[in-house]
């Protein structure tokens, strides 16, 4: 069904709560396993219809920001929500306790009833007023930002069409860019700051009504993280500052040279040659026509993705005034249908989107073909993002659709680009950590702790001459921090491991492309760990793993500097 057709109705939430009390009444009571199996397998037929209309709730409200119903709607979801977890937790409850647990770990899988002691250890009734609070500040912030436009040659444009000229061959014009950007965050400052300071006291007061020090555990849980915490992460990123950062500031000497500049600028951050970066060809409308033309000459998996994709409608990616910023993908379980949303601008972020969120699309699109149930048709972030970050490389024969006689150029910028992003995630880590460590910092202090990583994590980088992000208040322009807490780290583990995908598809593509599938239909079967480990990859925080993989992208760098 086309997106279009697809119909809303607001969820009902009493009846919900009714259907879980009752759920949870017949767990408790049932003679055996099967009649558990059959209450829990409804229970999660009517949950999939409640995400399905809030899944388009939300996708409409971002698609206009404005639409005052789509607006009404979300504002209802938010606040109502929270309401639905007392009672699903209680359902948790009762079947982990279940007389017939036993029975019910050998036909759901024992890796559910882990996920649900994480879940269920996460939430209490009493932190729903304060995650009611939480979504109210989420929805400002994105509010705010989605609102920003900027003054451009005589027109006003929303803040997304800057990328084009932040990329310009003009340095001159990348600054302005810069500037103009800025300018816009530096009037909302104080905005910022409060929303900002008002989300970690407000996470970090629902983390102690759990009985922890701070939000960082129940962050951990929320994100569902199963095989790793704290240390891994805390490893992770030494291997990062370690290991990685030398081999991007010596590319970033070779990028030096090639523009012509005595220091690299953050407007020069991701400007790699003298004459511009690679833009994609034609309008687009051509754009997505390659896209298609790529997925449906890829493999037939990819073949039969794709069409379901363009026949249905489910993408979204011109920007346009009040549409909100980022991109993402989304599922609306009723349909079987994934939902591309992004925001082009006329740079290679454009393909990078039919590649990234295409391959998050794709999983879901494989998971529904799968019949996964719905507790098992995603795994944690990190794993969801390998699938979006190895998409990616792993479409290379086909980048010459997009970038023609510039094809070399663009994957060189992609794979640099990626390399260098994995600081920059990790700075973002380490900077959340850092805030809920220490919730009362002030604006400043906070903006200072910024700074500070910067020159850890990318010690090349100079931005004292712009606003906004001079005064170490770049943190800001990152969504995830406001609304995705802690998330940030699950890309740069994915990178690592997608760039494994991408070594061993230079040597061999169909065995690299098997690998690949088999570990997307995984889907949210086994851990992290399990699935990284059954495609015969390291993991990221293994000893040693980061070393080898900057020494393997830093090869393929030298071999292919222009």
């Amino acid at each position: 069904m086309k997106f279009t057709e697809m119909q809303y109705l607001r969820p009902n939430v009493d009846a919900m709560i009714t259907l879980c009390k009752t759920a949870e009444e017949g767990i408790k009571t049932a003679p055996d396993a099967q009649t558990v199996l059959n209450i829990y397998r409804n229970l999660m037929k009517e949950q999939a219809h409640f995400y399905s209309m809030a899944s388009l709730a939300y996708i409409r409200f971002t698609l206009n920001t404005k639409d005052e119903f789509y607006n009404t709607e979300k504002t209802f979801l938010d606040e109502q929500s929270p309401l639905l977890q007392g009672p699903a937790q209680a359902v948790d409850l009762a079947l982990m306790e279940s007389p017939f647990r036993k029975e019910l770990e050998a036909e759901l899988g024992t890796l559910l009833f882990k996920n649900l002691e994480i879940s269920v250890r996460s939430f209490r009734e009493e932190l729903v007023p304060l995650m009611q609070e939480a979504n109210k500040l989420e929805s400002a912030y994105q509010e705010l930002y989605a609102s920003a436009t900027v003054e451009w040659e005589g027109e006003t444009i929303p803040l997304p069409m800057l990328g084009l000229y932040k990329e310009s061959p003009d340095r001159a014009i990348r600054k302005k860019a810069f500037e103009k950007e800025g300018g816009f965050f530096d009037a909302h400052r104080e905005e910022l700051d409060t929303i900002f300071d008002k989300l970690v006291k407000n996470r970090n007061a629902q983390a102690r009504l759990l009985g922890h020090e701070n939000y960082l555990q129940l962050g951990y849980d929320r994100l569902g993280r199963n095989c790793y915490g704290y240390n891994e992460l805390k490893a992770f990123r030494k291997q990062i500052a370690e290991d990685l950062v030398p081999v991007v500031t010596m590319t970033k000497e070779d990028q030096k040279k090639r523009i012509g500049v005595d220091e690299i600028h953050l407007y020069d951050h991701d400007f790699l040659f003298a004459d511009g970066n690679a833009l994609p060809q034609g309008t687009p409308d051509d754009i997505l026509a390659a896209g298609k033309k790529m997925y449906d000459e890829m493999t037939p998996e990819t073949a039969e993705f794709i069409d379901f994709m363009y026949e249905n409608q489910l993408l979204d990616v011109l920007s346009k005034e009040g549409k909100a910023p980022g991109g993402y993908c989304s599922t609306i379980e009723d349909y079987k249908a994934p939902f591309i949303f992004s925001n082009f601008n006329g740079t290679a972020d454009d393909v990078d989107v039919l590649t990234h969120e295409a391959g998050h699309a794709f999983a879901a699109f494989r998971a529904f073909k799968n019949d996964l149930p719905l507790y098992a048709q995603s795994p944690t972030m990190e794993a969801c993002e390998v699938h979006s970050m190895s998409m990616e490389f792993l479409t290379q024969e086909f980048h010459h659709l997009f970038f023609g006689e510039n094809t070399a150029k663009y994957e060189y910028v992609h794979a640099a680009n990626a390399l260098s992003f994995i600081p920059y995630g990790c700075m973002v880590d380490e900077f959340q950590h850092i805030m809920y460590e220490n919730e009362n910092l002030t604006p400043d202090e906070r903006n200072r702790v910024w700074l500070d990583l910067e020159k850890k994590y990318r010690p090349h980088l100079h931005q004292e001459d712009l606003p906004f992000y001079g005064r170490g208040s770049g943190w800001q322009f990152k969504l995830h921090i406001y609304l995705h807490p802690l998330y940030y780290i699950d890309y740069c583990m994915a990178q690592a491991v997608a760039f494994r995908f991408w070594t061993l598809s230079l040597k061999d593509p169909a065995d690299a492309w098997k690998r690949y599938l088999a570990f997307v239909d995984l889907g949210g079967t086994v851990t992290f760990e399990e699935a990284v480990r059954a495609a015969g990859i390291p993991l990221p925080y293994d000893e040693g793993s980061m070393g080898e993989v900057a020494k393997e992208i830093a090869a393929w760098l030298e071999a292919h500097k222009m």
